[in-house]
């Protein structure tokens, strides 16, 4: 089985992740798209720009699907997120889990969003016809032991 944990410039292929997730001993895979939405409270997005501190976002995203296999006995999970420069409609987020029923999957693959935007360093700038924008997320964890 293929595990793909990736912080990419590259757009990728949900086909790929999921035929990659798929053996004998599965009988669900759940996943979750994020995409660029074209409006956000009131403002035309033109594109958005992410940075990731890269080597501390890979190391954190291994720790959160490790947690995420222990805690709901799932087969596998994936998690690619781009970082560059993008446009309207296009693919930022993948998180793809493999169990072999369908309820600990969808449940796995929240906590894997939720933890991902919770602890990981990764940061959105919004560039609308008003300016550009930080979009503003929870603090992380990290932020938190910082200050």
């Amino acid at each position: 089985m293929i595990c793909l944990i990736r912080i990419t410039q590259e757009d990728f292929s949900l086909e790929e992740v999921i035929r990659s997730l798929k053996t004998s001993k599965i009988g669900a895979i759940a996943a979750f798209l994020g995409v660029v939405r074209g409006e956000s409270e009131g403002h035309q997005v033109q594109r958005l720009e992410i940075e990731a501190y890269e080597e501390m976002a890979l190391k954190d995203l291994e720790e959160i699907r490790k947690k995420a296999i222990e805690t709901y006995g799932i087969k596998d999970a994936s998690i690619i997120h781009r970082v560059g420069t993008l446009g309207v409609c296009e693919n930022i987020v993948l998180i793809a889990v493999s169990a072999a029923h369908r309820e600990e999957a969808f449940e796995a693959c929240r906590f894997v969003l939720e933890e991902l935007k919770k602890l990981v360093p990764i940061w959105k700038k919004e560039y609308t016809p008003e300016g550009s924008f930080w979009i503003e997320g929870e603090e992380t964890e990290r932020d938190k032991k910082i200050c």
